[in-house]
């Protein structure tokens, strides 16, 4: 590792790993096919989530005592108290990810700040908490949203896929930090599937198991060996099935058979980024995408 590398993170930990999990249940479902509202047998694609996937991922996590970063629209909060008391329980964050799923991409910026801040309400009511995280699910923010979720006590985003470390979010008036995710070490691309309507659209496959775990693993192998930071998303509906999980325990073991990598939550890199990352450069994608869509113009 460089000089550099070898700082980046506490107790000279080479890798930060945080484990994140998006608790969509049906809503990801409709979001995909508005039309299956009336399909019950579709939709139970995703209440698998809530019936046999979070008991299952949360008993894996208990395993290896990892504290995962929880995203859950606030529209799930009443369908799912008993799951969701369960992951406060056990001690996991939680990150807001909007209400029901919404295409934020269609819509204005106060249409996004009244969804955030009615799920931010449901966390307080249901669970008593305040997510200090937020997640895009599906579209991208209104140019002034950064500021609007500072305004709202956000200290982090995990929405952007444009590096590999934490990053600053351009141009905001305080300093919202991103913690970067990618598609590969999603399960959800690998694994969705719903037959009619199809999900995904045209003509969906579902992925090896014993390939997707290989995928996993040379990346994380990858982070650790360049000192970065490697964020799994899951989904309880697409991992705990009684196979799937099985694949996430072997690659769990595979990242615990190392004593050098620095297990986080989201909120935790956020902090330590805060308190020990220089500005970015003015080269970063976050800079170059701020100063091309500063003035409201569409890239």
């Amino acid at each position: 590792m460089t000089q550099e590398t070898q700082g980046r993170w506490p107790e000279g930990k080479k890798c930060a790993f945080v484990v994140t999990v998006g608790f969509e249940a049906e809503l990801s479902v409709l979001a995909a096919a508005p039309d299956a509202v009336d399909r019950a047998k579709s939709l139970s694609v995703g209440q698998y989530g809530g019936t046999r996937g979070v008991d299952r991922l949360l008993a894996e996590l208990d395993r290896t005592g990892t504290k995962a970063s929880w995203f859950v629209p606030g529209a799930n909060l009443a369908s799912y108290p008993r799951q969701l008391e369960a992951v406060a329980g056990a001690g996991h964050e939680f990150g807001n990810m909007g209400w029901q799923l919404e295409d934020m991409g269609s819509q204005s910026l106060a249409e996004q700040v009244d969804s955030i801040g009615r799920a931010q309400d449901a966390f307080q009511s249901r669970l008593g908490l305040r997510p200090e995280g937020f997640r895009a699910g599906r579209g991208s923010y209104a140019p002034g949203l950064t500021d609007e979720l500072l305004t709202q006590r956000f200290t982090w985003s995990s929405s952007w896929h444009g590096d590999d470390l934490p990053h600053f979010h351009a141009g905001s008036a305080a300093a919202l930090v991103e913690v970067p995710r990618h598609h590969e070490l999603d399960d959800y691309p690998y694994f969705v599937f719903n037959l009619d309507p199809p999900i995904p659209a045209g003509s969906p496959r579902i992925a090896s198991s014993r390939e997707v775990l290989r995928n996993w693993i040379l990346e994380f192998d990858a982070y650790r060996a360049e000192g970065l930071c490697f964020v799994l998303t899951l989904h309880p509906e697409i991992i705990a099935t009684p196979g799937r999980i099985g694949m996430l325990r072997e690659f769990m073991d595979h990242v615990s058979a190392h004593d050098d990598i620095w297990h986080a939550t989201g909120g935790d890199v956020a902090q330590w980024w805060r308190q020990s990352a220089k500005p970015n450069p003015a080269d970063h994608p976050a800079e170059i995408f701020h100063a091309l869509t500063r003035e409201g113009r569409p890239t």
